[in-house]
């Protein structure tokens, strides 16, 4: 085999690389927000179910508010709370 085809096909297999490492990264990206935004709703159903019958506090989920409290964990949740009351 000649060093040019070599030279080739070793240029070809790193590109076929690095295009498929640029492909994914965007899916690994997705691939977070959807768990994070699955955690929030976990989070948000569990303060639903304790805070509607010991506090009165009921958050309504949707995409927006799993994002938050997916993102920002408790500290979005207790911000989700507080901005609900100010704004009610």
């Amino acid at each position: 085999m000649e060093v040019h085809v070599v030279v080739a096909y070793l240029f070809g297999i790193l590109l076929l690389y690095l295009i498929a490492r640029v492909l994914l990264l965007p899916v690994r990206v997705l691939l977070r927000l959807v768990y994070n935004a699955l955690l929030g709703v976990a989070l948000l159903a569990f303060v639903n179910f304790l805070g509607r019958f010991v506090l009165g506090i009921y958050l309504p989920i949707n995409p927006v508010t799993a994002l938050v409290a997916g993102f920002l964990g408790i500290p979005g949740v207790v911000l989700l709370i507080a901005l609900q009351h100010l704004i009610l």
